[in-house]
């Protein structure tokens, strides 16, 4: 069973995290969790607290959330959970991940916009967690994917086909290309990346990560799904 586990503000994007989810799901049963955080009311009263918690959404969140449903709902092999999460830390992160025992988590890109501290830092958690993490892109894409491109870390002690084995055993994808990574000289590579996603149909990008502290700075730095559009599979280093 492969649960999803989609981090979500209820922008529409959500909708494409859902059938992102459906397909990767591949007619197995699958559970789907839209999770909601929020900061832990401030209160020493118990009625004000009750009361913040109550969970209040706009119309165009309603028509998102109602979406999903009708997408599940159409889906036999699936179902849909909403949690709502008051307060997050690590140990809470993480116990959410094996409780729900998700397999996969969906990062819809508006998600990854949102400037509260809390959705950023849930962001940093999931990125220490050893699940594999999609990011979806920022620009319109098939929910389901054929070709990737591998972007090699050259401080990883990782082949291209133990990447490709565990994307075997997991995905229904494979590496039709590769190349180095390329933080600092991005401008260089771009003309050939370009060339490589044209040329061989890619239709996703897969990177591996390694655990980092935890910090929070003003200036975002940009990544490879925020530049090139695509989706971005990133894996664990461990599990891969």
């Amino acid at each position: 069973m492969k649960n999803f586990l989609i981090p979500t503000t209820l922008e529409e994007d959500t909708i494409s995290a859902v059938k992102s989810a459906v397909n990767q799901a591949k007619n197995t049963n699958c559970e789907i969790i839209l999770m909601m955080v929020s900061d832990t009311p401030d209160t020493f009263s118990s009625s004000q607290f009750l009361r913040e918690m109550r969970v209040s959404l706009t119309s165009s969140q309603e028509l998102v959330l109602e979406t999903c449903r009708y997408i599940i709902e159409h889906t036999p092999n699936c179902k849909i959970k909403i949690h709502n999460q008051y307060g997050l830390s690590a140990p809470i992160f993480k116990g959410i991940i094996e409780a729900f025992d998700v397999k996969l988590v969906v990062l819809p890109n508006s998600y990854k916009q949102e400037t509260k501290r809390i959705h950023q830092y849930l962001i940093q958690l999931a990125g220490n967690q050893k699940c594999p993490i999609l990011h979806l892109g920022n620009e319109e894409f098939k929910e389901d994917f054929n070709k990737a491109l591998y972007i090699e870390n050259g401080n990883a002690n990782m082949h291209v086909k133990d990447v490709q084995q565990y994307l075997s055993a997991n995905f229904s994808f494979e590496i039709v290309s590769q190349t180095s990574k390329f933080d600092d000289n991005y401008e260089e590579f771009a003309p050939y990346l370009s060339e490589a996603i044209s040329k061989y149909d890619i239709d996703l990008l897969v990177e591996t990560r390694k655990g980092e502290k935890i910090k929070f700075t003003k200036n975002k730095k940009e990544n490879i799904n925020d530049r090139l559009g695509l989706p971005v599979l990133s894996l664990y280093e461990e599990i891969a």
